[in-house]
Parts: structure tokens; sequence; C-alpha cells
């Protein structure tokens, strides 16, 4: 089988440099400053008739970032005491998808998680994007707002995020101290973002991870939406350089030496979405305990062999086991 990368050992090696602009970090503090000072205004609905007599399922929503609702799973362990002892973990999802339904976290609920899977805005799910995004975009989410890092989608989706983890926080039930994050591809992505800017995670698990070394992807990258910039600048060559100035901004390459809590990734040496070298140049700067799960012969998927060792990991940082 043909490597669609760099050969393994040149991926534990590849580091490419950061392309922060000088106000990245001025630009995430005043961003940062707006959302959490913005009321959540959340609300919580129990299910009363879910069949599932050990866990409690409750709809969730709360503001999104400058306007728009977020829509969210909230599970927890039944007659759980408010004593801030539970542990959490927060799921966001693929790119277009949306948080699934509500059995598909039962394998955390059960094991005594709290657990909040969130939509992304504007996406298939429940969440509504109230952004205004000038200059036109292609189809997809990528390309919107991508001429200015104030109006970028990204900005709005990686304030979600980060409020997403306020709403767990402010659960009487749930331990502050042992939150963490996870997903697949986009999901992964934004495990990574949402964990280098919120203060709350004690653990980060980003599967396949998208969102992550951008230039090095569109020219790797044989399918998926990293293709969507390629469209665009079909149609504007022109703006090229403004769009990845742009994207400096939310490339998780430049996000990663804010990561300051224990990360488990995984990578598929077949991937043809999310290049192998773009999962590794933000893995590589990541300056906390870490490790990654390689799978040479899976592409862009959830790789059932890793969940184990996730399960560990949760159970080591978050529950304070060690299995």
């Amino acid at each position: 089988m043909l490597p669609v990368d760099l050969p393994l050992e040149e991926l534990k090696q590849y580091r490419p440099a950061q392309t922060k602009e000088p106000d990245f970090d001025s630009f995430w503090q005043r961003t940062l400053d707006e959302a959490l000072a913005q009321p959540l205004n959340a609300d919580l609905h129990r299910i009363a008739d879910y069949p599932v007599p050990e866990v409690e399922v409750f709809q969730a929503s709360f503001d999104g970032w400058r306007g728009g609702r977020s829509a969210a799973w909230y599970l927890r362990p039944r007659d759980v005491r408010a004593d801030g002892s539970l542990p959490a973990l927060v799921f966001y999802h693929g790119y277009s998808g949306n948080k699934g339904h509500a059995y598909q976290y039962l394998q955390w609920a059960l094991q005594g998680f709290a657990v909040l899977a969130v939509d992304v805005r504007g996406q298939s799910g429940e969440s509504s994007d109230f952004g205004q995004y000038e200059g036109g975009h292609v189809s997809g989410w990528m390309t919107k707002g991508i001429l200015d890092p104030e109006q970028y989608y990204y900005r709005g989706v990686y304030m979600d995020c980060v409020r997403a983890a306020e709403l767990v926080a402010a659960q009487p039930e749930v331990d502050r101290e042992c939150m963490g994050a996870a997903g697949v591809s986009q999901g992964g992505g934004l495990t990574l973002a949402a964990v280098a800017l919120s203060k709350r995670f004690s653990l980060a698990m980003p599967d396949v991870p998208y969102l992550c070394h951008y230039r090095r992807a569109l020219l790797m990258a044989q399918q998926g939406p990293y293709l969507e910039f390629a469209t665009y600048f079909k149609g504007y060559p022109e703006r090229e350089e403004p769009a990845f100035r742009t994207l400096s901004y939310f490339d998780n390459l430049n996000l990663a030496d804010r990561i300051h809590c224990p990360v488990l990734m995984s990578v598929g040496l077949q991937d043809l979405i999310c290049p192998p070298s773009s999962i590794y140049s933000v893995y590589n700067r990541i300056a906390r305990e870490k490790q990654m799960g390689v799978f040479p012969y899976h592409g862009h998927e959830v790789i059932a062999q890793h969940v184990t060792e996730q399960i560990r990991w949760a159970n080591r940082y978050l529950r304070r086991l060690d299995l």
C-alpha cells in the first residue's frame, strides 16, 4: 500500500513554522473576554420517558456567541449529588454533521461521566447561526467570512465550543477540575481549539482532527472540505493570501502551544481528507503529555481499536483511576 503522505518517521519530526500574526494573542484574548462575559441563558429540559433508567437525558440549549441558540444533549448518571464530584466530557461533531442521538453517548454516561454533545452552529443540527459574512463564499462553511478574521465563521464556532464548556462547568454536580473534550474530524479540530482557548479542560481526545495546518492540508488532501478552499481560490485567485492570513488565526498549528492538558490523538496513515502531516504538525507542537494512536491501514474514520485507550485516559485524568 502506497503512503498518502510522508513516511511515519518523517511525520514524527514534521514541525513546520507557525504563521501567527502579531496580534494573534490579543485577538483571542479580546474574543474570549467577550464570549465569557455574554450570559449563557441556558435551558435544560429532562426527557422524562428516556428508556435507560440508569441515566438522565436532557435537551439543552444556550445562547450562541453574538446571537442564535446552540443545541445539545446533556446526559448524567441518575441520582447524582450536587457536590461537584462528577467528571464530564464535551463532544464536538464532524463537518456538516450534528450531535446525533443521545444513545451514542450512553457508554460514557454509564461509566459515570456527565456528557454534553453540542451541535455546531448552522450545520445540520439544531444550532442556529446569526453570523454576518461579507464577500460571498462557496458551498459549505470553510470560506464564510474568510477575508476578515473578525467575521470568519469559525470564530463563532470556536466561541460556542468554549461556551459549551462553561455550561458544563456551571452544573452543580460537575467537577470543574475533571472535564475533557473529544470529537472526530471537525470535532477533533474543535477539541484542539477548545482546550487551547478554554481553561476548563483537563484532557483532550481528538480523533483524526481537522482544522490543522491549512496550507499543507490543501496541498495534500484528495477529498473533503479542505477542497472548498481550492474551489474558492479558482474563482478568486487574488484572495488566496488574504484568506490564509485570516485562517492563520484559526489554525490549530498556531493554537497548539496554548494547549495546557494531556492529549490523546489518533491518525490514519491512509487519510485522504485530513492528511497525516497536517495532524502531526499540531501534535508535534503540543508541549504537554501526549500520545498518538497510529493506524497505518486506516483512513478518515472512527478507529474502533482506539476507543479502549480513550477509556483508559478518561479514567486516569478525569475519574483519577489507574485501570
